[in-house]
């Protein structure tokens, strides 16, 4: 029993000591105070995640067009002013891209950059929706390991970031993110529209590329933030380092088994019914040169 009770006592004393070390700059906002509403909120994530197949099990799909097409243009909105706030600030402030220490200054671009890690945080709670449609209508191949464990992590590991590092570093990967999303929801609301446009959207592979092109670039940085010894807080780096060698593997699995192995498939398909088509054409060509014999 003591045992218990001072481990409870460790734990209070170290939650109330890293509420003091968090940035000043983003307390009382929404979300942010406590990780309750963050935890509680994916908890409730992953309870539909596997709950909400079941109870669609028996139903028909949802078309869901009518949400599809306006909650894809809004969230390539929303990324494009992340973006855009983050780019603007942080130039005019001089923000390196290689190492960037936090700030503590509330001045109006440092504010800005703190506010637009804020939103980008919370759209991760907003980007919930997209498992919630995938259920919905019935795609359930698309509730894959890499899409949940992608969406509850990076909604928590950003309340983090806002609570603690909400400048600094911090931007440039919210912002390339955020540049990416723009990317993506805009082609997934054009893919809402149906086959007439839907055939027009080759570059689908290009965006997973992209990604992976993302994640590699944040793993080297974060590697070279611990290597030079970055004024950045080493436990984030190291956070960083090992959250993009987990995206890496899983994203690079799915390019491989989406492009690659499927590619070689079809290949195989083709040739095989080129082979057939050949042979069947070959024996009626004998046939046809026996008869006239």
């Amino acid at each position: 029993m003591n045992f218990l009770i001072d481990t409870f006592n460790r734990f209070s004393d170290f939650y109330v000591w890293t509420n003091k070390i968090s940035d000043s700059r983003t307390r009382g906002w929404l979300l942010v105070d406590t990780p309750w509403p963050t935890l509680m909120y994916t908890a409730v994530y992953l309870a539909i995640v596997w709950l909400g197949p079941k109870l669609m099990r028996d139903r028909k799909p949802f078309a869901l067009t009518w949400a599809l097409i306006p909650y894809n243009f809004a969230m390539a909105g929303l990324n494009a002013f992340i973006a855009f706030e983050l780019f603007i600030a942080s130039t005019r402030l001089s923000y390196s891209y290689v190492c960037q220490p936090v700030g503590k200054s509330a001045s109006i671009d440092e504010m800005r950059i703190t506010r637009a890690v804020w939103w980008y945080y919370f759209s991760k709670l907003i980007e919930f929706c997209d498992t919630f449609f995938f259920i919905l209508r019935k795609k359930n191949n698309q509730l894959t390991f890499l899409h949940v464990y992608h969406h509850s992590t990076m909604f928590s590991l950003w309340w983090i970031g806002v609570k603690w590092v909400p400048s600094g570093s911090t931007f440039l990967p919210a912002m390339v993110n955020s540049c990416i999303h723009v990317v993506m929801y805009t082609y997934y609301a054009l893919a809402a529209m149906g086959p007439r446009i839907a055939k027009y959207l080759w570059w689908k592979k290009y965006l997973t590329i992209m990604q992976l092109i993302q994640f590699t670039t944040a793993l080297v940085m974060g590697i070279n933030g611990i290597r030079t010894g970055c004024d950045f807080p080493l436990w984030m780096q190291y956070a960083l380092v090992i959250y993009m060698m987990s995206f890496i593997v899983l994203f690079g699995n799915f390019y491989v088994q989406a492009y690659i192995d499927r590619g070689k498939k079809k290949a195989a398909v083709q040739n095989g019914c080129a082979k057939k088509n050949g042979l069947v054409n070959g024996g009626l060509h004998h046939s046809v040169a026996k008869k006239h014999l």
